[in-house]
């Protein structure tokens, strides 16, 4: 290898790869040696990955590398050949793009704070507040905990900009308790999910639609169970409840379903 490339693979980050998932064991020097010493092509890299994550590909990869996420090696013929390391580290950017709604700024910020060996990054976050039940219903489906979060921890928690906020809350998506001045966990999870649509070119303005849907949907809602509502108090309020769950949690099953079925029939036509 020339100076130059020498030079430019000694910039590249060095992360070690137990420093992305916890509770893997450290490996001793020899073992990094080895590991230091393979190389994988993008496909092999993309067969490594799609095991755990079925819906990426390899324009993904390589869209991931363009906004500096992982940094491959080159060949003197210019393919990319890829280290252990930067399979953990495709890993790392999917499973917070996943499961923590990251966006990829937020992602890039706690991968370079991995770079310099900051493992903790200590990052504002919400505040839960475990008074809600698990495991049923809409909260089986995006989740169960609750948040109480300031203007402040909701932009630091889901990478978002003042602005785009604004813009959320401007069109209804978004809005703080009632009262309270503070935001929660489904505030959160809208703001997240709108950065990660954004880091695709899906804009704001897109999302009205999803917003009058809801809408409609919540209307639906509502006159199924009016007439639960009529009998005595406590009893009704109950069933009420477990009702309104009941259909909502069904309502998106059925939407996921449909936008899934609609999906493939682009694809095959």
């Amino acid at each position: 290898m020339s100076g130059g490339g020498a030079a430019a693979e000694s910039m590249r980050p060095s992360v070690r790869a137990e420093e992305f998932r916890p509770g893997v064991a450290r490996r001793s020097p020899s073992t990094r040696a080895e590991d230091a010493a393979k190389t994988l092509n993008i496909g092999e890299v993309l067969d490594r990955l799609r095991a755990e994550y079925p819906d990426i590909t390899l324009s993904k990869i390589r869209y991931l590398e363009s906004e500096g996420l992982v940094e491959p090696a080159r060949t003197s013929s210019n393919y990319r050949k890829y280290s252990l390391d930067d399979v953990l580290r495709l890993r790392h950017v999917l499973h917070a793009q996943r499961e923590r709604y990251l966006p990829l700024r937020v992602i890039k910020e706690e991968l370079a704070a991995l770079d310099r060996g900051d493992t903790g990054l200590p990052r504002p976050g919400p505040r839960a507040v475990p008074d809600r039940p698990v495991g049923h219903g809409l909260d089986a489906l995006i989740g169960a905990e609750r948040v109480r979060l300031s203007r402040r921890e909701l932009l630091a928690a889901s990478g978002l900009d003042d602005d785009v906020l604004a813009e959320l809350e401007s069109n209804g998506l978004v809005g703080p308790i009632a009262g309270g001045g503070y935001y929660d966990s489904d505030a959160l999870l809208v703001a997240r999910t709108a950065a990660l649509l954004a880091s695709h070119g899906v804009q704001v303005r897109h999302l009205r639609a999803a917003r009058a849907a809801a809408d409609r949907e919540a209307g639906l809602i509502e006159a199924a169970v009016a007439p639960l509502r009529s009998g005595r108090l406590g009893e009704s309020d109950g069933r009420a409840a477990q009702t309104v769950d009941e259909l909502a949690t069904l309502l998106v099953r059925m939407h996921a379903a449909l936008l899934r079925t609609r999906l493939a029939a682009s694809r095959s036509g």
